[in-house]
């Protein structure tokens, strides 16, 4: 069954599915026992009823994540929510305690509580990613206290932060412009780096790994190190080797062998973080095969990286049976996980929509009611693929569901169809969403007015500009943007220039840099220098940075002293510019031969500047 077809399959589900859903809600203390099946399920003529095959189970002495999590997120914290988790949850795994994290994860308090109690009362030892975690979540300024107790734990412990944390860290609190903790984060790295003997031993390792190809001699060497093994040495080998994926394998293979040493659900995740990308991806899947044959679970926050890595490098196809498994697992993917995945398999010019369908029928078969993001999702997909008549029945779903299409659907829509060049078709269902009492956005707007330029329909796009101002929605930098650009791709410079100038005076908008510098550039081909120059004051008033490269080259092919001066005095407000500027357009005369020129320009040029060194060693 080929994907368009399969789809209609997947819509006539949609269509049939209402508040039939029901969740069923059974005691926490009564989860204790949970099987993990692996399901083969087979439509029968009622829509969302399934004929289960267990293939095979296994036992495991743990607690439903899901229903704890639902106890801690519904509760304050107290000893009575202690008590209950207590008689629910007699072991908390590592995968359980990140599942349960990353749930928490906007709780900062509740984390802490929950990460305290866990480690304190049930003996959980926490790993390195455990602590990273904890990390990502307390950087909040209202539980920094609980953070740097974090960091003292950790380093008490043996642990160490990880660059990709460190850097992660360090990102967040520059953006808070919390600039001490930054420092003092810095510090404790740097520190932490100069711990010499981990460090060595680390080294040494790594460099056996990765100085040849694996062989025995390479593991006569690793043994002449001794190491002492653990989980935390093995993950941070792992992490060093993350360049070299088959040779992290190798060294993953090696340690397996070791009588002394048993490899963890910690180290085989770590693994599978190192080998989840395209150079190792079929032993990446051989490791998935071996984790669930040793009774290891990938945890979610393994998952989300590696999903997010296959996504990024557009690997769908492996990011979708990832998503599959994880769902047939105990630690699924969050609906947003879920709504990401789908809007980047829309995001290719021509959708798999068999890959679409895979992820809603695993979202469905676990029992989740679609969701106005995940019906959005799959119209996405069917807009871009040309399939109309299918994302209309996909609206009709959302309807009788009651969630009503917004801009965000009607957008998704007028993008296909100015894709599929059905500009008008585009345009009435603009009029089509206002009777409807949905009053487009200008997201909307700039979606229809780029369709409009990217047909190089570039008079319509302003008609429906000067439209969109009539209706009193204000235009941003995106959109005139797009303006400037469907100017520029006609070759119409000087409307451009014009448009953005009036844009800026009369609309009060701040244009992008980019939009600036490429109106700047084509004028200067056009030799249109005192309108580039207004360009270049224009920036400066909107606190840019100057742009002088391409009026250096072109002021020293063709430009006079005076254009020199009037440059000059453009790059800033109050005072003359850097002596650097000076001796950039000083050096670009006299590479274009004009060498009186430059002369004439330095004697007309402040005290200082005729003074400094190396505009002194350039004129001799």
């Amino acid at each position: 069954m080929n994907g368009a077809k399969r789809f209609t399959v997947a819509l006539r589900l949609i269509n049939s599915h209402s508040s039939k859903h029901m969740t069923r809600i059974q005691p926490l203390c009564s989860q204790v026992t949970q099987y993990t099946p692996h399901l083969c399920y087979s439509f029968t003529n009622q829509p969302h009823t399934y004929d289960c095959i267990y293939t095979h189970q296994k036992l495991l002495f743990t607690s439903k994540p899901n229903s704890t999590i639902e106890v801690v997120l519904h509760n304050d914290w107290s000893e009575d929510l202690e008590h209950e988790l207590e008689k629910s949850c007699p072991m908390l795994t590592h995968e359980t305690v990140i599942y349960l994290l990353r749930r928490l994860d906007k709780d900062p308090g509740k984390s802490w509580n929950f990460f305290n109690w866990v480690c304190d009362k049930k003996g959980f030892k926490a790993t390195s990613s455990v602590y990273s975690l904890m990390l990502r979540i307390l950087l909040h300024k209202d539980s920094m206290k609980q953070f740097w107790i974090t960091i003292r734990k950790m380093s008490e412990q043996g642990f160490h932060i990880d660059k990709e944390t460190y850097l992660t860290l360090l990102g967040i609190f520059k953006k808070e412009k919390m600039a001490s903790d930054a420092v003092a984060l810095t510090h404790f790295y740097n520190r932490m780096l100069q711990d010499k003997a981990t460090d060595v031993i680390v080294k040494n390792a790594v460099d056996i790994v990765t100085g040849s190809n694996w062989d025995e001699n390479a593991e006569i060497k690793l043994g002449e190190l001794q190491l002492n093994l653990s989980d935390n040495l093995v993950l941070r080998i792992l992490k060093e080797l993350r360049r070299y994926p088959t040779k992290a394998l190798s060294f993953f293979n090696w340690v397996g062998r070791n009588p002394n040493y048993e490899r963890s659900t910690v180290t085989y995740n770590a693994v599978a973080r190192v080998l989840g990308q395209n150079d190792s991806i079929k032993e990446f899947w051989t490791m998935m095969k071996e984790m669930k044959s040793k009774g290891h679970e990938m945890d979610i926050d393994t998952y989300i990286k590696i999903s997010r890595h296959f996504q990024k490098y557009k690997m769908i196809e492996d990011a979708v049976e990832l998503y599959e498994l994880m769902m047939d697992g105990p630690y699924k993917p969050s609906v947003q996980d879920c709504t990401i995945l789908l809007k980047n398999i829309s995001s290719s010019s021509n959708p798999n929509l068999d890959l679409v369908f895979r992820v809603t029928k695993k979202y469905e078969e676990m029992g989740n009611p679609l969701s106005k993001a995940i019906y959005d999702g799959i119209h996405r997909s069917l807009t871009r693929s040309g399939k109309f008549d299918e994302a209309e029945e996909v609206m009709e779903a959302m309807r009788r569901e009651g969630y009503e299409p917004d801009n965000i659907t009607y957008s998704q829509l007028i993008f296909g169809l100015c894709n599929a060049k059905r500009l008008e078709d585009a345009c009435e269902l603009l009029d089509e969403m206002e009777v409807k009492g949905c009053i487009p956005d200008i997201k909307t707007w700039t979606i229809l007015i780029q369709g409009h330029c990217e047909k190089n329909e570039v008079d319509k796009a302003f008609s429906l500009f000067a439209k969109m101002i009539e209706k009193r929605c204000d235009p941003d930098a995106d959109l005139l943007d797009i303006l400037i650009n469907g100017f520029l791709s006609l070759k119409r410079v000087k409307g451009a220039y014009t448009f953005l100038v009036e844009i800026v005076n009369k609309a009060r908008i701040r244009p992008w840099q980019a939009t600036y510098k490429s109106v700047i550039l084509k004028l200067l081909e056009e030799r249109s220098l005192e309108e580039a120059m207004e360009l270049l004051r224009s920036m400066k008033r909107q606190n840019y940075p100057p742009f002088p490269e391409p009026f250096v080259t072109y002021i020293s092919k063709f430009g006079s002293k005076e254009d020199a001066k009037e440059f000059l005095k453009a790059l800033t407000v109050n005072e003359y510019p850097s002596s650097s500027a000076y001796l950039h357009l000083f050096r670009s005369f006299i590479e274009e031969g004009r060498h009186l020129e430059a002369k004439d320009l330095l004697y007309e040029s402040p005290h200082h500047i005729r003074k400094e060194t190396n505009i002194c060693k350039l004129f001799g």
